[in-house]
């Protein structure tokens, strides 16, 4: 039997019936390894001389190659999306007409043994050639522009932060315990009194004065914390902390303007004045109070304009979550056909390996995802809410525990941005009706077999409105 099968693959391959070689589908497709000072270029083997060039990374270098691929007829590029090396790279061959793909490194891993970027270069070319690759998510260029200076934006609260940590590390050290006595440094009592000090105020009653009356610590309180030991060098720290954090604060208010300019320019989805948004609900208000600072508008308006649909109306996404999610992720979410995509994109679904029938591992992939970080921290903010969000993430968290719980909480705020951002719809709560009702007849029926286990009867009784 085995003698025969063989020879009939030998025969096979001989009549030319089976061909293992994959079909080609990119016939005109490139392959580049990009690195910071070289870029490696290589092309089909049958396309030139030399399929495989190096070219600098330098702008003249860039159309060199943008001009080669296209004298070479190539119409289709992949390549590593390697830090912001690929940028450059990618707006050059774009504004030329070529399609480029950007892959995504684990999907591009080379088989065990010798590594070199034309080796690197001949492999991307090979696999996106036969359709082996898939291009990353890019949103457009305007959605691009937005995510730019949101992220920078991020950086700038940091670098605030770390200020206000300087600041505290400064009193900490002159023993003046503000922190204990007023809960947010940065707050308009602290600032006050850290401006007041620097101005060269010691009197501890004085400084005391320029509490906030809403500040729960009384002015005798916040006096005795404001006797320290005025060192000239932790002044010093203090001074150049406050400087940078002032300094801070004027760049942040400036990318929100820039931000607000390029919201604007975006395509609406709705017109606003003539179907404004619902009324936020107070929790809603509170959640993105602290967002970005709109001069002109109102932040929830232009995202309700540019989204067609009121996300923030979605447990725990207020206003600074939603708009980060438009900075990722554009108002088309197109590219993804389902929610089961999305969530699959994101890595907050069950992802299990199995080979010979046996599950080999659990649980979701391990991604570091800027979206997945978004819905996580939204999934956080709901702990304490009594809504069907909170209730799930709590009831997840008594079963799972937190870490799963927030993941479970995060898919479950996913798909339902998704709907709502697809569909156009509003977020109704009424949909979870069927669910709330399920689960309270769980409930029902675990507290009466718990109750016949122990001996007892559980009786029901009307409860008076």
């Amino acid at each position: 039997m085995a003698r025969s099968m063989r020879s009939r693959s030998r025969s096979g391959r001989q009549d030319g019936k089976s061909d293992p070689t994959p079909p080609m589908i990119y016939p005109d497709a490139a392959g580049i390894d990009i690195g910071a000072t070289q870029l490696f270029v290589a092309l089909p083997r049958d396309r030139a001389a030399e399929p495989v060039r190096v070219f600098a990374t330098f702008t003249a270098d860039l159309e060199a190659l943008a001009a080669w691929l296209k004298e070479q007829r190539i119409t289709h590029v992949a390549m590593e999306s390697t830090g912001v090396y690929w940028i450059p790279v990618f707006q050059a061959l774009e504004t030329r007409g070529i399609e480029v793909c950007l892959v995504n490194a684990h999907h591009a891993k080379g088989v065990p043994g010798r590594k070199t970027d034309v080796s690197d270069a001949q492999w991307l070319q090979y696999l996106y050639s036969v359709g082996l690759l898939r291009g990353s998510f890019r949103p457009p260029d305007e959605i691009g522009a937005v995510r730019s200076l949101m992220r920078h934006r991020s950086g700038l609260v940091a670098e605030a932060a770390r200020c206000i940590q300087l600041m505290q590390k400064a009193l900490v050290q002159m023993n003046v315990r503000l922190q204990h006595v007023i809960s947010d440094l940065s707050g308009t009592s602290g600032l006050a009194i850290i401006d007041a000090l620097l101005a060269g105020e010691r009197d501890p009653v004085q400084l005391a004065k320029w509490r906030d009356r809403r500040v729960k610590a009384s002015e005798e309180m916040v006096a005795k914390a404001l006797v320290g030991d005025w060192r000239s060098e932790h002044l010093f720290t203090l001074r150049q902390a406050r400087e940078t954090y002032r300094h801070c604060q004027k760049q942040i208010q400036e990318c929100d303007r820039e931000i607000e300019r390029h919201l604007a320019a975006l395509r609406s989805r709705v017109d606003a004045q003539q179907h404004p948004p619902p009324e936020p609900k107070p929790s809603q208000t509170q959640r993105g109070k602290k967002g970005i600072a709109l001069v002109e508008g109102d932040l929830r308006t232009e995202l309700y304009r540019v989204l067609g649909t009121d996300a923030t109306a979605i447990p725990g996404l207020g206003t600074g979550i939603v708009a980060g999610l438009l900075a990722e992720l554009g108002a088309d979410l197109a590219a993804f056909p389902t929610a089961a995509h999305f969530a699959n994109w994101l890595g907050l679904c069950p992802s299990p390996e199995i080979s010979g029938g046996k599950v080999l591992k659990k649980g979701t992939r391990p991604v570091n995802h800027r979206v997945a970080t978004l819905f996580r921290l939204a999934a956080q903010a709901v702990h304490r809410d009594e809504t069907v969000i909170g209730r799930f993430y709590r009831r997840m968290r008594a079963k799972l525990g937190a870490p799963k719980a927030i993941t479970a909480t995060a898919h479950k705020l996913a798909r339902i941005y998704y709907h709502l951002v697809t569909t156009g719809e509003a977020y109704d709560v009424s949909v979870f009706a069927k669910n709330e009702e399920r689960e309270a007849k769980r409930r029902v029926e675990r507290l009466l077999k718990e109750a016949r286990a122990l001996g007892y009867v559980l009786a029901p009784q009307e409860v008076a409105a």
